[in-house]
């Protein structure tokens, strides 16, 4: 930036202010960051406005985002067929006599669907079609039925293989394989941490519960549902022992889900393939417009050396592995309720690496402190597209479910707080199954 003509605090002003102002005037955040980028190609003598193009165009030409449309694809392709039915099925002959039942089903197909798809829009979409209606002809409030949906929703981008997790990797250098171990306790800890919430509910409230099931039943839910089963094993699987890259996973998961739906369920048409291709269509334009535009953004930003103005400051504080950690934890919490969580690992992630690594924080913990993080806003005002996805569905505004969605989120926060206190929670199974992944 020698020779600009703004410096680093005006093009800092400049670009999220811009930005800010656009989200305040509901442009949408792709739209909003590409905006925000215009007026300082325009200025700066160096540069021109052809910049916004060719660093979009920069972020697209990567081999493993292609794994993002296909991942969404694979949980389209669940969804219509068959292969989510036969996971209700088996949730319920686990869960169905816990105290609530209906909702700890809701958890628990959450963390398979999670296993699968790594999208947790595509799980807010499905789950909110299938268990809000069920939960209101139970007797189940509106506000938890939609709280509980959308909050077990954002375990898809916690429990690998997440859509977060390969844009994390691909973007900052770390290895995708690792952040798959490294979500898989997290993951399963806020599960559980949901369905204690859904018990305490359950108790005070009076929700009905299920029959215990047989031990027959529990054999034939889970015979007719192994083949479901079988796809994350073969996709983290086969990323962590090196059979296949990330995308390439994602494109087997794609002809896994493919073949169950078609052949072996035998409950997708070619109207149901067309469908699950125009949802992952549409799903994955938003979601790669965000890379795309995100990428410019920060491109700027590095252009200018904003992140290491802002590094300075920061640094000057003197803070521990600990104190970073919470420090890098409160800004994901907060940048994730205005802004989707693609764009904020590009953005936000950049800036924050070099204060991570300058406290020893390991690569593999510094993202998932992020990617856990960043689950949050997928469910918190104003941007929690989750939330906004289950509320849509259900017919509410969304100031009805924030009480409970905000109580949902305690115990989460607790387990976040554990992410970042016990490094060894994250980092024991990349450090047991593959070391060479940890730096």
């Amino acid at each position: 930036m020698i020779g600009s003509t703004l410096s680093p605090g005006d093009a800092s002003l400049i670009l999220f202010g811009l930005f800010f102002l656009g989200l305040l005037l509901r442009v949408p955040v792709a739209f909003a960051l590409g905006l925000a980028c215009l007026p300082i190609l325009l200025l700066e003598e160096r540069l021109f406005a052809m910049v916004l193009v060719q660093e979009t165009f920069n972020a697209y030409n990567s081999f493993i985002l292609l794994a993002v449309p296909f991942f969404l694809l694979t949980a389209n392709l669940m969804n219509v067929g068959g292969i989510t039915d036969r996971l209700v099925r088996l949730s319920r002959a686990l869960v169905g006599h816990f105290p609530g039942g209906l909702a700890q089903i809701n958890v628990v197909l959450s963390i398979f669907f999670a296993g699968i798809s790594g999208s947790s829009t595509a799980d807010a979409a499905s789950q909110s079609k299938i268990f809000i209606d069920a939960q209101r002809k139970e007797g189940y409030d509106d506000s938890f039925s939609v709280a509980i949906t959308a909050v077990s929703a954002v375990l898809a981008v916690i429990i690998p293989p997440s859509i977060l997790m390969i844009v994390w990797g691909g973007v900052l250098t770390v290895s995708i394989g690792a952040l798959f171990l490294a979500g898989i306790i997290p993951g399963l800890l806020i599960g559980l941490a949901q369905m204690g919430t859904v018990h305490a509910y359950a108790k005070l409230r009076g929700y009905p519960t299920y029959p215990r099931s047989t031990w027959g039943e529990m054999v034939s839910a889970l015979f007719v549902a192994i083949p479901a089963l079988t796809t994350p094993f073969i996709i983290i699987g086969g990323k962590i022992f090196g059979w296949f890259t990330a995308t390439e996973s994602a494109c087997i998961a794609v002809l896994y889900a493919g073949t169950l739906s078609l052949i072996v369920y035998r409950e997708m048409d070619m109207k149901g393939l067309y469908t699950a291709l125009l949802d992952t269509g549409k799903l994955a334009g938003i979601a790669l417009f965000c890379v795309g535009t995100a990428s410019a953004f920060g491109w700027l930003l590095a252009y200018y050396q904003i992140p290491k103005a802002i590094l300075s400051g920061v640094s000057a504080w003197g803070m521990g592995p600990v104190a970073t950690g919470f420090f890098i934890s409160f800004v994901f919490l907060v940048v994730g309720c205005f802004l989707d969580a693609i764009p904020a690992i590009i953005i936000v992630g950049s800036i924050l690496q070099p204060l991570a690594y300058a406290v020893g924080i390991d690569p593999v913990h510094f993202a998932m402190i992020g990617i856990v993080s960043l689950a949050f806003g997928l469910v918190t005002p104003p941007y929690g597209l989750c939330l906004m996805i289950a509320c849509s569905i259900a017919g509410i505004r969304m100031s009805a479910a924030i009480k409970d969605t905000m109580i949902m989120l305690i115990p989460m926060l607790g387990v976040l707080a554990l992410v970042i206190l016990w490094p060894g929670l994250v980092l024991f199974l990349p450090s047991l199954i593959s070391p060479e992944f940890l730096r």
